[in-house]
């Protein structure tokens, strides 16, 4: 982020929810001016050309939609490594992702998602439905105790700056001594941050009955949230992808509620949002 203008990436597979991607996308867009790229993982070197060729016929349809003509970019490769690397070639801004939730067999149900979005240091907002006639006006933001929790303000204060969001903090209910300070510090942190910046947020304890995705989730929902931002977790492994890691919930969450999933920084641990440039 900065004052470059830098470009949104929409992962293509030519479904229903890459579309709905696109229209957000365009709606971020249109704020900022920031280039669109479509971008489609080709299984055949061979199949390159003409996979383009069809893509941008798109292009040329989404100009007529939208008033934005999208660059396209095709890639032989896998879907779990080529999108975060083509994001990085690009230097996208963010990658704005359909998903299928966690049902069904197609390409990008959630834990697929997961697998896609920790492949990237650049951030994704994925998408489930198309936009409301919303500017991402009410945002929920589940801060607990790892400090990677801290990343996450430098985004907050971008959509807020972006969309006049109203913030609404959600932090778990814990005893555990250790696990207390550390909520405490990101607490006072966050709440330091968002007052220098200016930013309007409030915020509850979650009731501590279920799971805090869980609870995350319920509290959208009650406030009817139009954006959950999260941090993947770091070094995830496979048991994660299977068993359903908390952000896999969040991400493929029924409600259909955008959620943009921020990966953290490699040493960037501590320094929080002065270390990001803000």
């Amino acid at each position: 982020m900065g004052s470059t203008v830098k470009p949104l990436m929409v992962p293509w597979d030519f479904t229903q929810v890459a579309e709905y991607a696109l229209e957000h996308a365009v709606k971020i867009a249109k704020i900022d001016g920031n280039p669109i790229y479509l971008a489609h993982i080709a299984k055949k070197k061979e199949e390159e050309e003409k996979l383009k060729g069809i893509l941008e016929v798109y292009a040329i349809e989404a100009f007529k939609k939208y008033s934005i003509k999208p660059k396209v970019i095709v890639k032989q490769g896998n879907i779990f490594t080529s999108i975060g690397e083509i994001a990085d070639e690009i230097d996208a801004e963010m990658v704005v992702m359909g998903t299928h939730g966690m049902k069904g067999m197609q390409k990008l149900t959630g834990s697929w998602a997961l697998k896609v979005i920790v492949s990237s240091k650049v951030p994704f907002v994925v998408v489930q439905s198309p936009p409301e006639n919303n500017n991402f006006e009410d945002i929920v933001l589940p801060i607990d105790f790892r400090k990677e929790d801290k990343e996450k303000l430098n985004w907050i204060v971008y959509l807020y700056k972006h969309f006049n969001s109203k913030i609404h903090i959600i932090k778990p209910k814990k005893s555990d001594k250790r696990l207390v300070k550390g909520l405490n510090a990101n607490i006072a942190f966050a709440r330091k941050i968002l007052d220098q910046k200016h930013v309007k947020y409030d915020m509850i304890m979650a009731e501590g009955k279920k799971s805090f995705a869980k609870e995350t989730i319920e509290y959208a929902v009650k406030i009817n949230s139009h954006m959950i931002v999260t941090m993947t977790t770091k070094n995830i492994g496979l048991a994660d992808y299977v068993m359903g890691a908390d952000e896999q919930y969040i991400i493929a969450n029924s409600a259909k509620i955008p959620v943009m999933c921020i990966n953290p920084r490699i040493g960037l641990t501590t320094g929080g949002f002065a270390a990001m440039g803000g």
